[in-house]
């Protein structure tokens, strides 16, 4: 039961990469047609996205302020340490800013929303959408910011603000909070197109990621891989969990964390990487590794906090 339920999340994820990279091995895609697609999805799907996320999110039911708000402090505490410990383990600036986004940055929206679907049922769905309102938009704003940052041979920060604040995903979210924050609603018709759109926005991403990473530098990689892996799968959920424990989150909240620590780097850290002069590569097969690896390790995850009582 607790591994079909990881599967039946992380298969059609990796199932989609497969397919990418069939389609780039059997030539249906060319890397001009890759480098096209991939600035279309983070330029105009991901901020749809970003945005759909945040406009469906219904700010005035917030009754789990104690939740949201540890879970920002977590995510704030997890970015600002790893900004400081990754440039002491990596020289290369290209590779330091993909490993603490991808370290951060987890598929909370693709994982949270299903494992607490799968073991808590149609009751999860409120606050597991709160949740995504709040952890998607900061997530990507710590990645715009550590990407920025490591941009450059030196941090040139006026630049690194222009960046962060001209950046499509952010402009996504923050134009998605004004909607949700004052009420404004979109007509029905606009808001389906802007659905379907966003709806597109993961698998494509998924397709192109597929076709476009390659494992030719992946021995060159293996020590920023180790590190973005082991990290992002056991040593964050490790110290995230134990700690989330001893605060006394339970149950639903806990899995919600669970998710939020424990699952694969997300998709779109590749794209983002990509476009914004990061190690794209590295990125992708963080990607790729987390999402394969992490059915074992969220099985294991699941299986402990059970055996224990905390869910």
């Amino acid at each position: 039961m607790i591994f079909l339920t990881a599967f039946s999340v992380l298969f059609p994820l990796f199932g989609k990469i497969i397919i990418g990279y069939s389609l780039r091995r059997f030539n249906f895609l060319s890397e001009k047609t890759l480098r096209e697609m991939n600035n279309v999805v983070f330029r105009v799907f991901l901020p749809t996205l970003l945005f759909s996320n945040i406009y469906k999110t219904d700010f005035t039911k917030i009754t789990s302020f104690g939740l949201l708000g540890f879970s920002v402090l977590a995510l704030l505490t997890m970015f600002m340490f790893y900004m400081v410990t990754i440039p002491r383990l990596i020289d290369d600036n290209r590779k330091r800013g993909v490993l603490v986004q991808g370290i951060c940055r987890s598929n909370f929206i693709f994982f949270g929303m299903p494992m607490a679907a799968t073991l808590y049922g149609g009751a999860s769905a409120g606050i597991a959408s709160l949740m995504v309102g709040v952890v998607v938009p900061l997530v990507n704003i710590t990645s715009v910011i550590a990407l920025e940052y490591f941009r450059g041979n030196t941090p040139d920060y006026p630049k690194i603000i222009k960046g962060i604040i001209l950046n499509p995903i952010i402009l996504g979210g923050i134009l998605g909070m004004v909607f949700a924050l004052s009420g404004i609603k979109l007509p029905k018709f606009i808001e389906g197109l802007i659905f379907e759109v966003a709806n597109i926005a993961t698998p494509l991403a998924l397709i192109i990621l597929g076709g476009s990473v390659t494992f030719t530098s992946a021995r060159a990689n293996v020590k920023p891989l180790v590190i973005g892996v082991l990290n992002r799968l056991v040593i964050v959920p490790a110290v995230g969990l134990a700690i989330s424990i001893l605060v006394g989150y339970r149950g639903l909240e806990l899995v919600l964390l669970l998710s939020m620590f424990a699952s694969p780097a997300a998709v779109s850290s590749y794209t983002m990487a990509q476009q914004m002069n990061g190690d794209g590569e590295l990125a992708g097969q963080i990607v790729v590794f987390t999402t394969a690896i992490s059915l074992i390790t969220l099985f294991f995850w699941i299986s402990g906090l059970m055996l224990f009582g905390f869910i």
